[in-house]
């Protein structure tokens, strides 16, 4: 499948689970993604409001930042007290450019003492990746292309109840 510009779309690796399940496919940030299911999109937002849904975000970049001092470092591009994070905490925040112009929107996740994980917006990881590693020098950055990420959103979330997830399609 090819996008109106010639490109050949990109699947996730639940991309034949969404076929399984009937989904609208369309053309998102270079890839071929769900748009919502045979239940409708009312369905579908309604339980996401009530209860809770899964949702394929593969297409997102995802980067793990590691290093001795990176916290420092990566505070100079974003405006977070990364270095106070606690272990396994995660904020919403942007990356800025040297002006500090905005460069992207993002998640950020501390890891370890030494190591941060990204979540950036997937029609700018490109162009993320690369700021990340021309300002910081002497660290790790490594994007996880390969990866299949997931995000569960609703009110029944954090409960882990498997029965919040059951009519989701």
């Amino acid at each position: 499948m090819y996008s109106t510009d010639g490109q050949q779309l990109r699947k996730t690796a639940l991309y034949d689970m969404h076929i399984a399940a009937k989904a609208k496919m369309v053309t998102f940030a270079g890839y071929n993604m769900p748009l919502h299911y045979s239940t409708g999109i009312m369905h579908e937002h309604k339980h996401s409001r009530d209860a809770a849904s899964l949702f394929d975000v593969s297409h997102m970049g995802q980067i793990i930042l590691s290093g001795s001092g990176i916290g420092a470092a990566l505070e100079k591009l974003l405006p977070i007290d990364l270095q106070s994070m606690p272990i396994y905490q995660q904020q919403y925040g942007v990356m800025t450019n040297l002006e500090g112009g905005i460069v992207d929107a993002l998640v950020v996740t501390r890891w370890a003492e030494d190591t941060y994980f990204l979540v950036v917006n997937a029609a700018r990881k490109e162009e993320d990746l690369s700021h990340l590693s021309n300002h910081l020098p002497g660290f790790t950055v490594e994007y996880m292309g390969d990866q299949t990420l997931m995000a569960l959103q609703g009110p029944k979330a954090a409960a882990g109840d498997e029965r919040a997830l059951a009519n989701s399609r």
